[in-house]
């Protein structure tokens, strides 16, 4: 294995343990929709990275990236759940969600073996940009529209007392 491969590699494990320890300490304070949207905002300024010609790749794959990345939204989704605490939201912590991400990853580093051996490094990476914010932006419009119900409620709730 070469070693921007491993490299790679090493760099996806390091996010996935950020994430994760991000993700436990944020279960400790009430979200908001700052907190729930700033990361695919953020990352969406990676789009840049298609500004240096070696980074193309053909639209089809950039599509079939982008749906791999809705489909692996879909345990995250199924694995994010919210509650209602003193009249905040917050996100609730959840062993499903650590296995879901650490198997995300497992997944992504088999396939980046498979597809670095068809396209370029740099072509690499922008596939497996375009796979992550596919995953990213569905799993948190849904903890948006999650957010919104369960503030929606708790504000009805309100009203009714």
């Amino acid at each position: 294995m070469a070693l921007a491969q491993w490299m790679s590699s090493l760099i996806a494990v390091v996010m996935a343990l950020a994430v994760l320890f991000i993700r436990l300490k944020a279960s400790q304070k009430p979200t908001n929709v700052k907190k729930i949207m700033l990361p695919p905002i953020g990352m969406s300024t990676g789009f840049l990275m298609f500004v240096v010609p070696q980074t193309h790749i053909p639209w089809l794959y950039a599509l079939a990236a982008f749906l791999v990345g809705v489909m692996f939204s879909y345990p995250l989704i199924l694995s994010s759940k919210m509650f209602i605490q003193e009249g905040l939201v917050y996100l609730k912590r959840s062993p499903a969600f650590i296995v879901v991400l650490l198997s995300l990853l497992v997944i992504r580093i088999v396939l980046h073996s498979y597809v670095e051996a068809y396209v370029t490094i740099p072509q690499t990476g922008a596939l497996f940009f375009i796979l992550a914010f596919g995953m990213l932006s569905p799993w948190r419009l849904a903890m948006l529209r999650r957010f919104s119900t369960l503030n929606k409620l708790e504000r009805q709730d309100l009203v009714v007392e």
